[in-house]
């Protein structure tokens, strides 16, 4: 919504500007070209974030202290925290971790809450660690005391999700999600007979007509009347890091590593908005303007860390992440469906381009009392408003892609990320965990959407294999407008927003075997 919305202000603000140029229509052309329809093309701002809010979702064992791994290491999750905690191996292993997802979102719009429910079964983490730990003489000679290689997946992001939230819209404040079709079938530019463009789309489907006595288009929507709105959105996929890791013991007090990430993004996003008459007539019943997204790609990163050990019973950590840069591609397509009318009138279409994330830095500490557990902490950083996303090859004079990152920079802000569990051994081969996160706001002026983490887990260790399992409750609140009307002179001014409550469940389980 918020692309097609920008490609209409930027067509009303510079017209005369760039009209005697020619500037003008090859920027409204490559902007319509990117974006189909309202929301569909995912190369916005919401991108931006979707790719750089990440949490670690790896082992059992630390999602049972909540993932607060900065200066714990010797768990493959720390590989995508502070890859220096491959350095605390002195054997080597493999490790698998199968989780199940139980979420649940409640939306509420108009004093309507409707629940939504969604259940998911995926892999959170799968790896190796070849430990090369000296021994005997060669312990004595080396300054090394162990190196090690690691190869697997940690996965950063789940964006599997469903949700629903519907009401009546009437009174004063009433308004149309069918607006924004008329509004761009009227803006000087638009294309009437091409379904590539919001007006285009509901024009061939009889969802807006000409008016030749106020010579404008109009939607047949009767919204001053009252309508019965609904949004339906269901959400799959997830990012999935390929960690490549090396790292080493430096005389038992320094343990140093990098990590070369390859994450892999995997989104899909279906939604739909219905607006069905009170009453309804021949004239109109009710519509669906559905929206379909496929983003496929992949980045590259680097992480280097360290973790330092004054003394046995204290340890502290501390990484540093470069951005990610990815290599993106959209399938996208959107629909209207006017009950009674022509049917489903359709249109798809794909595009290429690039985003880089934020850096990110993390400290950490660690107690530990001798063999019976430990106390930890991370604090991560990073700035969400440094995100950028590039369109082509000439990105310093792309109009469009100067306003995507400024709404970047204007909406965003730095995020704290703060991370404490605890571990503890309740007899020599059964460990009780414990964990909570808290993950700040990234929005500049919304405070509220704040996320909450709390953890528990227990585990088993033995000589040569181990399990450990945890479960993981995530909650926070997020508000959503039903539709956008950023526009010049937009025909309402109040737009009502659905607020969401999300609770999100995961149960996982590591297996793992030492040799």
């Amino acid at each position: 919504m918020w692309l097609n919305t920008l490609v209409r202000n930027l067509s009303n603000q510079s017209y005369n500007k760039l009209n005697n140029t020619g500037m003008y229509k090859s920027k409204l052309l490559l902007a319509i070209g990117i974006c189909v329809a309202v929301q569909t093309s995912a190369q916005d701002m919401t991108n931006a974030l979707r790719y750089s809010y990440l949490s670690p979702m790896g082992t059992a064992r630390s999602i049972g202290f909540g993932n607060a791994l900065g200066s714990i290491g010797g768990d493959f999750t720390s590989l995508s925290v502070n890859p220096a905690g491959i350095g605390i191996y002195r054997t080597s292993e493999i490790m698998f971790t199968p989780s199940l997802k139980i979420n649940s979102v409640d939306g509420t719009y108009q004093g309507t809450t409707t629940g939504s429910n969604n259940t998911r079964f995926n892999f959170n983490n799968a790896g190796i660690v070849f430990s090369n730990g000296m021994s005997g003489k060669r312990y004595e000679r080396s300054k090394w005391k162990a190196v090690s290689f690691g190869i697997g997946m940690n996965r950063l992001a789940d964006f599997n999700r469903d949700y629903v939230y519907n009401g009546v819209n009437k009174g004063t404040a009433s308004s149309s999600y069918s607006e924004l079709f008329s509004i761009d079938a009227n803006t000087p530019g638009t294309d009437i007979n091409n379904p590539a463009t919001l007006g285009g789309l509901a024009y061939q489907s009889s969802l807006i007509v000409f008016d030749a006595a106020q010579n404008q288009y109009k939607t047949i929507v009767p919204w001053k009347e009252g309508i019965n709105q609904q949004r339906l959105v269901s959400e799959r996929g997830g990012i999935n890091e390929v960690v490549f890791s090396l790292g080493g013991n430096y005389m038992e007090q320094l343990m140093l590593g990098a990590t070369i990430g390859v994450p892999i993004v995997n989104y899909t996003r279906n939604s739909s908005v219905t607006e069905s008459a009170i009453t309804p007539t021949t004239a109109f019943s009710s519509y669906t303007y559905s929206e379909n997204l496929t983003t496929r790609g992949a980045g590259i990163n680097l992480k280097l860390g360290a973790i330092y050990k004054p003394s046995d019973n204290f340890r502290l950590g501390f990484a540093i992440h470069t951005p990610t840069y990815y290599s993106l591609h959209d399938d996208y397509s959107s629909a209207i469906d006017n009950v009674g009318y022509n049917g489903p009138v359709s249109v798809a279409g794909s595009y290429d381009y690039a985003m880089v994330t934020p850096w990110r830095g993390i400290v950490s500490a660690s107690g530990f009392a001798g063999k019976f557990g430990f106390i930890t902490a991370d604090y991560e950083v990073v700035d969400y408003s440094s995100a950028k996303i590039l369109f082509n090859a000439n990105a310093k004079d792309n109009l469009l892609q100067q306003a995507v990152n400024g709404n970047i920079k204007s909406n965003y802000t730095f995020g704290s990320i703060v991370r404490v569990g605890a571990e503890g051994r309740v007899t020599k081969n059964f460990m009780l965990r414990a964990g909570f996160g808290y993950y700040g706001s990234p929005y500049k002026n919304d405070n509220s959407a704040n996320r909450i983490d709390i953890s528990g887990g227990l585990g088993f260790r033995f000589d040569h294999w181990y399990i450990d399992m945890a479960l993981l409750h995530t909650q926070y609140n997020n508000s959503e407008e039903f539709y956008s009307l950023n526009y010049t002179n937009p025909i309402v001014n109040i737009v009502q927003n659905a607020t969401l409550k999300n609770s999100l469940n995961s149960a996982v389980m590591t297996l793992g075997f030492k040799f």
